[in-house]
């Protein structure tokens, strides 16, 4: 039995959950989210609990049963706290400011480099090598933050480029003179 699927989801005050036919609503104070799952994955709503289970133990149906629970929690957790990641840029020049909903990064290219939000996302500038993403899906949210990083990944030999707060960019020794 999945450790991650047999455990119940607390449904905080505030959210509402319906499940009908392997589609779920989650409303928050934080917005709403719609995902459609597996039909074959049973999912019960009751009072202030959700309880995923499994027809059978093939191994498409224990994949899916961890899978469905963790998604499921996130979205809870996501209209009630919401969901944040904090990039910051390192780089002599490398800032990063919002025009309107747009974020325009200069980092080291010939031209500005713009990144447009999907909604329901929010993209926050508090200062000029500071980016904060935030929204309630888990998903959308890492993957902005992934793009925005893309832009220009940290570099292992001076570290410049735009990481994860908090993350270590293992660095190398730069070439011998003679």
């Amino acid at each position: 039995m999945s450790r991650v699927g047999k455990k119940p989801i607390d449904i905080p005050t505030g959210v509402t959950v319906t499940a009908d036919n392997g589609t779920v609503t989650v409303k928050g104070p934080k917005g709403d989210l719609t995902r459609s799952f597996n039909p074959e994955i049973e999912i019960k709503v009751e009072e202030n609990v959700i309880n995923i289970s499994r027809p059978s133990d093939m191994k498409e149906h224990r994949a899916l049963h961890g899978t469905t629970r963790a998604v499921i929690a996130n979205m809870v957790e996501g209209v009630s706290k919401g969901f944040e990641r904090n990039l910051e840029l390192i780089g002599v020049g490398y800032r990063a400011q919002k025009q309107g909903k747009k974020l325009v990064l200069n980092v080291g290219y010939s031209h500005p480099v713009e990144i447009e939000p999907e909604e329901g996302i929010e993209i926050d500038v508090p200062a000029n090598t500071k980016i904060i993403i935030k929204g309630t899906d888990k998903e959308r949210v890492g993957a902005l933050a992934a793009n925005i990083r893309q832009v220009r990944p940290p570099e292992p030999y001076k570290g410049k480029g735009i990481r994860y707060e908090g993350e270590y960019v293992r660095r190398k020794e730069g070439k011998t003179g003679k």
